[in-house]
């Protein structure tokens, strides 16, 4: 079985976010990129699946939509462990596009893992469109894994607890909190492996994006804060009530 890892090229979360051409396009300038937290969890947990699995897990190949810029990032998934990667040689310009990009690679992987959503835009929405352009099943809210002699069990969160479920590959794994404990660091063996290990490029498929950015904004900045007297409960209720529209 192999198993494919949807990596997305995200601005670290400490990023102070600015935006140019009259608020219509993000500012990469300084801007230092990392693996999205919930894509490096899926990573984690794969390459412990391979590592448990009696050879049953051939391969770990990470992929993802961007242009060179997103190579040292596939490259820190390679140094963690990964034994390959693909990058799509394209704009990701929304979740259809980038889920239309990845279905051309993904078809050939018994398991596609993908986070739940990404830390930049919080869309939710590319694991579940990979499923349709692939036609497999899709499992959503995943937060355990396990390959025991070719079944596949993943554990998903529901209200009020967790259910197990059992899945028959090929399908997709949407990912969230949970799938391991933490992330793996790389290793300083792993970045110098990483070098050599094949990161193979291909082009893009001719697809339509849906959605288009028109413009950004950021948030109002927030109001300064308002102490009050820890006996003046009168004067804290109607700041709830009238002011902060809490209550």
């Amino acid at each position: 079985m192999k198993i494919l890892i949807c990596l997305s090229n995200v601005p670290d979360t400490t990023t102070k976010v600015k935006f140019t051409g009259d608020n219509t396009a993000f500012d990469k300038t300084g801007v230092q990129w990392i693996i999205n937290p919930w894509d490096e969890l899926a990573l984690t947990r794969a390459l412990e699946i391979k590592e448990a699995s009696g050879g049953a897990i051939s391969s770990v190949t990470v992929a993802t939509v961007g242009g060179t810029e997103v190579e040292p990032t596939m490259r820190k998934g390679l140094a963690i462990g990964a034994d390959d990667a693909i990058r799509i040689d394209a704009d990701p310009k929304d979740a259809y596009y980038v889920a239309a990009q990845l279905a051309e690679v993904a078809k050939d992987f018994d398991i596609v893992m993908a986070g739940i959503e990404a830390s930049d835009y919080n869309g939710s929405a590319v694991g579940g469109m990979l499923a349709e352009f692939l036609n497999v099943p899709s499992v959503s809210s995943v937060s355990g894994m396990n390959v025991e002699g070719g079944n596949v069990t993943v554990t998903r969160e529901i209200d009020g607890g967790s259910e197990k479920v059992g899945v028959e590959a090929p399908f997709v794994a949407v990912v969230q909190k949970g799938i391991t404990k933490e992330p793996r660091i790389p290793a300083m063996r792993g970045i110098m492996m990483a070098r050599k290990k094949p990161l193979k490029v291909v082009p893009a498929v001719e697809v339509e994006a849906l959605t288009e950015f028109a413009t950004y904004e950021l948030p109002e900045p927030k109001a300064a804060c308002k102490m009050v007297d820890a006996d003046n409960v009168r004067e804290l209720v109607d700041l709830l009530k009238n002011e902060a529209k809490a209550l």
